[in-house]
Parts: structure tokens; sequence; C-alpha cells
């Protein structure tokens, strides 16, 4: 990552992490397909009302992640490979203690964060147990995160997403077993989430199990470094609070949706899938760039990070607007595959309409801010975020909208947003690099 041309090298590490999160994005919209397709509505709002709170709960951990692949980078870069083994060590002890806090807080507040939603009562009992069973999965998904950050770091996007294929593979089939055979509904597709992430969790900590050199893991060894979770704290603590604020800020936009009915909840959902797929390839470039950027900075190698950046914004947004066109071409019928039911496919209609087709404007903050997280400044884009995107959108919510409430006018917050935050973004990559330019540090 360090030597040589750049392009090829984005893309060869970016598009296998892309299709891992688009296939894991999938696998989880097979959830709501099934749910969709072979009970009601209600079943599909309690599964699809669930997004933010498990994204607000989780956040913090995905954060850390990032702080882990960050580590290892700096130390590839700048050539102590002699570390590296105790920040494997350390990184996944501390996923074990984070999938075991999610789990128990996952199964305490379930119920209480759907009530302070607003969720409507004939959702709100599927919702919970649905939640209730998906949390006790939470150790093998931070498995799986962790374990993925420390093989990318190394630029090993493949494994990662093997194990991905497999387990949403697994997914699948188990959804039809339990749903459409045992008629499990919401327990079934709950469990059938469960299974699978502790499929692709054991399948991860299995490939660092028989790595050669010093990213083999060895059970025994297991203990958190202080030095090395002080590193990880520093750069992914930031992100983490930043993805939690950004979640709270989508809970409550999640409350307004539950205010409009079951129906809307259903095709708001339906709709979300797709700026979900479009998120999944923005952020494998923005993970590209953190890689990337992370061992060119250990190299302290300025010119290099900066066209780590401008490679992986035109490559992520460029195939991103591919991506959208390709999709609204094709929407009425990829919409007929989650439900049929004409009030649902409305408001699903409205969510691909008005925030899908503009979503490729997340690149220009996503990826940048990689870059800034890939260079140890990880507060910076944690912090515009929040005031770019969290902040408005809160402010929105409770200002703008009771002025013409209608989904219309929920939904436009998403563009308006992202434009902001990019905006943003970029002002302050530039003045770090000018300042690097300048003084010989950032």
């Amino acid at each position: 990552m360090t030597h040589g041309p750049l392009a090829g090298k984005i893309l060869m590490f970016a598009l296998p992490l892309a299709l891992s999160s688009m296939l894991q994005q999938l696998f989880n919209a097979a959830d709501l397909a099934v749910v969709g397709r072979f009970t009601n509505a209600q079943a599909m709002a309690a599964v699809g009302s669930n997004s933010s709170v498990i994204s607000l709960l989780v956040s913090l951990f995905v954060g850390l992640s990032v702080g882990a692949n960050v580590v290892i980078g700096n130390l590839l870069g700048a050539d102590r490979r002699d570390r590296i083994s105790d920040a494997v060590h350390t990184i996944i002890a501390v996923s074990l203690i984070s999938g075991a806090f999610l789990l128990v807080t996952g199964l305490i507040v379930a119920q209480p964060i759907l009530r302070l939603m607003g969720a409507p009562e004939e959702v709100i009992r599927l919702a919970s147990v649905y939640l209730r069973i998906y949390f006790c999965g939470m150790p093998a998904i931070t498995l799986y995160n962790f374990g993925s950050a420390v093989l990318r770091a190394r630029g090993d996007s493949r494994r990662p997403f093997l194990a991905l294929v497999l387990a949403g593979v697994v997914n699948v089939l188990l959804n039809l077993v339990f749903v459409v055979g045992f008629h499990l509904h919401v327990i079934g597709v709950a469990l059938a989430t469960v299974l699978s992430n502790c499929l692709s969790g054991g399948l991860i900590i299995l490939f660092l199990l028989r790595e050669k050199d010093e990213f083999r893991l060895d059970l025994r060894r297991l203990r958190i470094r202080k030095d090395i979770l002080v590193r990880i704290l520093r750069i992914g603590l930031p992100a983490g609070i930043q993805g939690m604020v950004f979640s709270i800020s989508n809970v409550v936009i999640q409350s307004a949706v539950n205010s409009f009915g079951a129906n809307c909840i259903a095709g708001m959902t339906a709709g979300q899938n797709f700026d979900f797929l479009s998120y999944c390839l923005l952020n494998a470039f923005g993970q590209a760039c953190v890689t990337f950027t992370s061992q060119n900075y250990g190299a302290m190698d300025r010119e290099r990070c900066l066209k780590v950046r401008r490679l992986g914004l035109g490559l992520g947004i460029g195939i991103d607007i591919l991506f959208i066109l390709v999709m609204l071409l094709f929407k009425n019928r990829l919409i007929l595959l989650f439900t049929t039911d004409p009030e649902v496919i409305r408001y699903a209609m409205v969510r691909v309409n008005y925030a899908f087709a503009l979503h490729f404007l997340c690149g220009t903050y996503e990826i940048t801010g990689g870059a800034l997280r890939g260079m140890n400044r990880s507060s910076v884009p944690a912090i515009i975020s929040l005031v770019g995107t969290c902040l408005f959108r809160l402010i929105y919510v409770f200002t703008i909208l009771p002025l013409n409430r209608n989904p219309v006018t929920l939904i436009l917050v998403y563009p308006i947003t992202w434009c902001i935050t990019g905006l943003a973004m970029n002002i302050a990559y530039y003045t770090v690099m000018r300042r690097w330019a300048r003084v010989g540090t950032i």
C-alpha cells in the first residue's frame, strides 16, 4: 500500500469489501422480504423498526473496530511488526468484551427503547422479541467486525467477504426453513440471523488461528495491552461516539416515521434497503481510505495520502452513481420483492425517490472522513458529522417537519444534511493537509 500504482490496489481492496457489506445487507433484506411476503405488514414493521435501535447500540463498537484497523495499519507503515501480535490479541479480547456488553444491554433495553420511539402497540411485542433474540448473537457480530478489521489492515478483504457469503447463504436458507416451513415468523428470521452471524464470526477466528506470521491468533495470549487499547480508543472512540449520536438522530427520524403507522414503517424500511446498499459501496471506499492512508501516514508520505483520498473519492462516488442509476431503472420490480401491498409500496417509493436517488452525496464526507481517520484525526470527522448531520436533523424534525408534516418533508432531511456535512468535511481535510505541507506535521 505504500509503493506502486494506487488505483488498481484501491479497487481490489474496496470492491470485495463493498460486495461483502452489500451481501450482508442483502441477507438482512432477506429477513424483511421473507417476513413481508409470507406474513403481514405488522411483522414486516417489527423487523424493520429495529434497524435504528440496533445501529444505536452497536455503533460505538463498530467505531472501535475502525481504530483497530488504523492502529495495525500505522504499525505496518512504520515497520513495527514486532507490536502487531500484541495488537491482534488486544483487539480480539476487546471484541469479546464488547460483544458480551452488547448482549446484556440489548436484552435489558430492547422494549423500553421501542416504546420511547413511539412504535405502534401492534408492532412493539414482535419487535422486542426480534431484538432480544438478535442481541444473543452480538459476541459473534463483534468478533466478525474486529477480526475483519485486523485482516483488512493487512490488505486482506477477500476472506471476510467469503465468510460473509457463506453465512449469508445459510441465513437465507434458514429464513425459508423457519418462516415458511415452521411458521416461526419474526422469531424465525431472528434465529436465522443469530446462527449465520455465529458462522461468520467463527470463520474469522478460524482464519486468524491459522495465520503463519505475527497476525496469528493464540487464544492463550488473549489479553489487553494498555498502550494498544489507548491507541484504539483514541482513534476509534470518536468514530464510535459519532456513530452513536448519528444513530440517535436516526432514532428520532424513525420515531417520526412510526407516527405515520405500520404501513409507513414497513414501506420506509423496504426503501431504506436501497440506501444501505449504496452506503455499503461508499463505506468500502471510506475504509480503503482509512487503511491506505494509515499505512502511508505511518510512512509520512503526504503526496501519497493526497492521492489515496483523491482516487478513493473519484472511484467511490463514480461507481455509486452508476449503481444508483441501475437500481432506479428497476426500482418498481425490486420493491415487489418485499411486498405487494400498494400502500406499503407508496411509502417505499418516497424513500427511494427522495433519498436513494441522491445518496452518492454521502461519499463526499464518508470517504474524506476515512482519509482523516487514517491520519489519526478521528475527532475531526466525528465533530463535523455530529454538527452537520446529527444536530441539523434533530433541529429539522422538531422545527421544519411540523410546518408541513408528511413523509416527503421528513425524507428530504437526508440529502440536505449530506450536502452540509460533505462541504464541511472537505474544508477540514484541505485545512489539515495545508498544515502538513506548511509545518511538516498535522
